[in-house]
């Protein structure tokens, strides 16, 4: 009981910090991490042997993921290749369909590009075609926000879901399908919703005169702007059914040569070198630290510090014998794949960030998968969407996404709740269920 205890007052700093006081998660985190060691009276070695074998341990595994995504993204942001992505997925699924159009679209853009980012690059689409037509502009710009928030927390190389990966020892290849199988499913009911029930809120788009866009004439090909997504993803995905036991593509030296390209770090490396063909006019100083690189640099740094403190967290638990504790509170408890799930959902509506809730998840929960019967290969993977499905609920006032979804639209607070919030319950309650329903059929 008392180290409970102690796990739920170092938990409960960190998110005191985090919330009330404005403090960045990763000092939380860190600070959370030594408090904690400190009150289970650990050794000094120890919480220092914890502080760099966690740090250094993930970083190594996971930091250089994190910001070739990031920087993926960005030139799929900067150049509008992510809106040439958007606008052929509209044309395919036809304008009858709108927010099934917008919602499928956010889910692609929304997979190499933060989620955030993905509302503020579609909304312009989401408004424009309010504004031809009698729909509501709630439900054009929530249907891109679920749809974005959809693959956010559940399809890498999104940050949160590869931090996630990498601390619980996934293979990411598998985290890439069944992420992505789980949250396509999941768009089912949110489609459902954002028809039948956001829909019905009455709110006309505001279109103002000196909205900029990036002309058409300086975007990517539909085809290049596909291709730095597409091939890191095929790459990783063959790579991980290659290195299955059964050995289904074989041996020899093209298998060689498919396991190496499709590590997840050099799949992405790919990924962000064919990134550097979109802009129509190729200029070195994108490549500089004044540049997009050193842009997304920027922008994915504290993602990696976090990442960094949070394994440094679920170092320090899994050193302080943590996993013993649940062994034996949790032996004749089912929680199973739903705990996972309810951390990272309590977090996400505690203190808002998706990638903090998961990473903060994930490190919870490394050290016990054990006992949880969570640590076989494919329950890993599970393991990784659970989180997710939590971390997708709910987005609320403490959430960025959330303002920018109410701010870009004109919605009010309560209208935002009713939407956008409403929907990321709805999104992961299904995650969830769906993810609990392949446990039951793929062990």
């Amino acid at each position: 009981m008392l180290t409970l205890l102690i796990i739920l007052v170092a938990l409960t700093l960190i998110l005191v910090a985090i919330i009330k006081f404005d403090i960045h998660p990763f000092l939380a985190l860190f600070v959370g991490a030594i408090i904690y060691g400190l009150m289970m009276g650990m050794e000094p070695e120890l919480i220092i042997k914890s502080i760099s074998e966690g740090f250094g341990g993930v970083l190594g595994s996971v930091g250089l993921l994190i910001l070739l995504g990031v920087i993926l993204g960005t030139f799929l942001e900067k150049t509008g290749g992510a809106m040439v992505i958007a606008e052929k997925v509209l044309r395919w699924v036809g304008e009858k369909s709108v927010n099934l159009s917008l919602m499928l679209s956010s889910w692609i853009l929304s997979i190499p590009v933060f989620g955030d980012s993905t509302i503020i690059m579609m909304n312009p689409i989401a408004k424009s075609l309010s504004a031809k037509s009698t729909l509501s502009y709630a439900a054009t710009i929530v249907a891109v926000s679920l749809g974005a928030m959809a693959s956010h927390s559940l399809v890498p190389p999104t940050p949160g879901p590869i931090a996630t990966a990498g601390i619980l020892g996934a293979d990411l290849g598998q985290v890439i399908f069944y992420g992505g199988l789980v949250s396509l499913i999941t768009l089912i009911p949110l489609l459902f919703f954002v028809q039948k029930w956001v829909s019905k809120i009455p709110l006309r788009p505001v279109i103002a005169a000196n909205e900029k866009t990036i002309a058409k004439s300086d975007r990517p090909s539909f085809f290049s702007s596909l291709l730095p997504v597409l091939i890191p993803l095929t790459l990783i995905i063959l790579a991980s059914i290659a290195n299955y036991p059964s050995k289904p593509l074989g041996e020899g030296t093209l298998i060689k040569a498919i396991l190496f390209l499709g590590t997840p770090v050099i799949a992405l490396l790919i990924g962000a070198i064919l990134s550097f063909t979109l802009p129509k006019k190729f200029d070195r100083k994108l490549l500089s630290a004044s540049g997009w690189v050193g842009e997304a640099i920027l922008l994915s740094a504290p993602v990696i510090l976090i990442t960094g403190a949070g394994a440094v967290f679920g170092k320090m638990l899994q050193n302080s014998g943590v996993g013993d504790l649940v062994t034996s509170t949790m032996s004749d408890a089912n929680w199973g794949i739903f705990l996972p799930f309810l951390i990272a959902f309590g977090l996400k509506t505690a203190q808002g960030s998706t990638t903090v809730a998961m990473i903060t998840t994930a490190s919870i929960i490394a050290p016990i998968l054990g006992p949880l019967g969570l640590d076989s290969e494919i329950m890993k993977v599970f393991t990784c969407v659970a989180i997710g499905a939590g971390a997708l609920g709910i987005s609320h006032a403490n959430d960025s996404g959330f303002w920018v979804v109410t701010q870009l639209s004109g919605m009010t607070t309560k209208q935002g709740n009713l939407s956008h919030s409403l929907g990321t319950l709805i999104a992961g309650s299904t995650a969830i269920t769906i993810v609990y329903i392949l446990t039951l059929f793929i062990k």
